[in-house]
Order: C-alpha cells, then sequence, then structure tokens
C-alpha cells in the first residue's frame, strides 16, 4: 500500500498536521510526504502551462511537469491535511491540485465529453482545524470532494474536522481527542 500524504501545514505545532499523523499512525506501507510549502509550488503561469500542454500531447509521461500527476494517479490512497484559514484551504493546496489536474493522467473524457478517472487510489481522506467554524465545506473539503468524484475517480472519501479551536472557552485538546477517536473508530 503506497499512502500520498498531502501536507499543506506550515505552523510547527500545526493542529492539522497532529490530526494527521494520528491517521496517519494506523497505515500500513509505504507513505511519502508532499509539501507543497516547502517544495516552492506556486501557481501554474503561461510557460509551465506550454511546457505541460506539450509533455502532454507528446505523452512523455516521465517529464518532471507531470511529476506530481503521475504520483498522485498511482496512489492507493491519499491523505490531505489542509487547515482552514482565511475563510479556506491554503493556496499552496490549490497550486498542488493544479499540477495534479492533467488529461490524461488523472482523468480523461470519454466520446460524450464526459470525465471519467484515472487514478489507482480508492479512498482519499480529507483532515482539517479552524480556528472560529467552517463557513461552507465547498471551500476545502467539497471542493476536493467534487473533483474526487467528478475526475479523478475516488469515491471512498473521508472527511475529519475539528472547529472552533481557538474561541475562548474552547477544549483544544479535547476536541483534537475527539475528532482522533473518530479516527480511530473508522478502523476498527
Amino acid at each position: 500500500m503506497k499512502t500520498l500524504f498531502i501536507n499543506t501545514c506550515v505552523r510547527e505545532e500545526s493542529r492539522t498536521r497532529k490530526l494527521a499523523e494520528h491517521y496517519l499512525a494506523h497505515m500500513e506501507g509505504e507513505i511519502i510526504e508532499i509539501n507543497p510549502v516547502k517544495e516552492g509550488l506556486y501557481g501554474l503561469d503561461w510557460d509551465m502551462l506550454k511546457e505541460r500542454d506539450s509533455a502532454l500531447a507528446k505523452k512523455e509521461f516521465d517529464h518532471p511537469v507531470l511529476a506530481y500527476a503521475c504520483q498522485f494517479a498511482e496512489a492507493d490512497q491519499i491523505v490531505i491535511a489542509a487547515p482552514y484559514w482565511d475563510l479556506s484551504f491554503p493556496a499552496a493546496l490549490k497550486n498542488y491540485i493544479e499540477r495534479v489536474n492533467c488529461v490524461g493522467i488523472t482523468f480523461d473524457y470519454d466520446e460524450q465529453g464526459r470525465p471519467f478517472g484515472m487514478c489507482k487510489a480508492k479512498k482519499l481522506v480529507y483532515i482539517t482545524t479552524a480556528g472560529g467554524y467552517i463557513i461552507d465545506d465547498a471551500f476545502g473539503f467539497g471542493y476536493i470532494k467534487a473533483l474526487c468524484e467528478n475526475f479523478y475517480g475516488i469515491h471512498d472519501l473521508s472527511y475529519y474536522k475539528a472547529e472552533g479551536l481557538d474561541l475562548p472557552g474552547t477544549d483544544i485538546e479535547g476536541t483534537l481527542q475527539t475528532v482522533m477517536r473518530q479516527m480511530d473508530a473508522a478502523w476498527q
């Protein structure tokens, strides 16, 4: 089992990372961590788009510009750790997703123009924390869920969130422990 761990946590004492590490402790097999922030991934620019389109057209799947897409498509399971801040998921996750969305690698289209998934993974786990309350899951998990179900062909989705962590009177550790127990129950 090869698990791809997409870690977009930037704080040293990240609560999202703590939850992700708890989840990953249950995993067997190889865990490959990608940290878009540490890897300096930024949004695709015109030159990168041309390079990517050229590599896709020539089916040069070993081209470095396609590395993240190929890695994502080949993972057996995917775990995303993405804190909810500034009313959304981190920009680093969007930058990473731009690298992953490649026609002919992670998804393709049938003769009627409908997308179908090409990813090996059948399961994706999304883990997040928020200082307040998440306004709308569409600004995090909902976005990833839509991509997985409509494009990547990943339909077994799990979502773990700890909210209200920065509000006065919140038992931060108790809230995190509650989510960890939910994770543990899913493994039984």
